[in-house]
């Protein structure tokens, strides 16, 4: 009976992320197609490239979204496994019909391009936030900040943000903006991406930090296993006393935010009864 309740629970999880994942590609594409675009700002990261290509040669920009996309989508399914892969793919096609539906709507802000601006940045911000909240991901830049970071962290044994190299990500992207469309563009679009970022740092806890993730259990030995096999992470063990539960072993890993995901997975199934504790890391030494 237990079994069959968890198994129903575990679904309806899954359901509400997915749900979720499609309501924020949907308001993200909203933002995009109905707001920003008509006052002459874009989006940032990948989808920024896709708005700058589709622009300068006239091509339907859910294609050049879809195109662009495509390659990071891959590299997710290839370094980051399956479920995200699905949670990405969900996003990015409901992102992509979103613009598809929304580009044929006419819709009008009567006020000026800042303000529009701003609103159409906090629209997307939620949007964002709601997606990687549950999981999923509709921006490239994101995922090859994770993959460098992953390569750094492999080479060098310490762990980093993905702040610096998503800033420099998006700094490329805007000066394109200012050199091939024009310098207002840019500068709107600049404060999307402050308005839009300001948003998701404070609904995902700066995703793009590194995360702490304190767990205590009893059963330690096959969560330390399948986290070095599945994931090439390695955790400081310690032994811990529990006023209740008695001798308890504690772990300590780091992760990025798109690693948290598979990691919740592992403790969920191989220790149910852990107590586990999750803090942002702004750096380590």
């Amino acid at each position: 009976m237990n079994s069959f309740v968890e198994k129903n629970f575990e679904l309806l999880r899954k359901i509400e992320a997915f749900f979720f994942i499609i309501l924020g590609a949907l308001l993200a594409s909203f933002s995009v197609a109905c707001i920003l675009l008509p006052n002459d700002a874009i989006d940032y990261g990948t989808a920024g490239i896709a708005i700058i290509i589709s622009k300068l040669t006239g091509a339907n920009l859910s294609m050049c979204v879809f195109l662009v996309f495509l390659p990071f989508l891959i590299m997710g399914l290839v370094f980051l496994g399956k479920e995200f892969f699905i949670r990405a793919v969900v996003g990015s096609v409901f992102y992509i019909i979103g613009l598809e539906i929304f580009e044929e709507i006419p819709f009008e802000l009567n006020t000026e391009h800042f303000i529009a601006v701003a609103f159409g940045g906090a629209i997307l911000g939620a949007g964002l936030s709601l997606i990687l909240r549950f999981g999923g991901c509709i921006d490239g830049s994101e995922i090859f900040a994770n993959l460098v970071i992953n390569k750094i962290s492999a080479k060098t044994g310490k762990n980093r943000s993905m702040t610096s190299i998503l800033i420099a990500f998006n700094a490329c992207v805007y000066i394109a903006v200012f050199i091939l469309i024009n310098q207002n563009s840019a500068l709107l679009s600049l404060l999307v991406y402050v308005v839009a970022t300001a948003i998701i740092d404070h609904y995902t806890d700066h995703f793009e930090s590194i995360k702490m993730v304190t767990i205590i259990t009893q059963e330690p030995d096959t969560l330390v296993t399948r986290i070095k096999n599945e994931m090439n992470k390695t955790c400081t063990i310690m032994d811990s006393f529990g006023a209740i539960a008695g001798n308890n072993k504690t772990l300590i890993c780091y992760v990025n935010y798109f690693e948290l995901q598979k990691l919740r997975g592992i403790i969920k199934s191989t220790a149910k009864k852990a107590f586990v504790t999750i803090l942002t890391i702004d750096e380590i030494i």
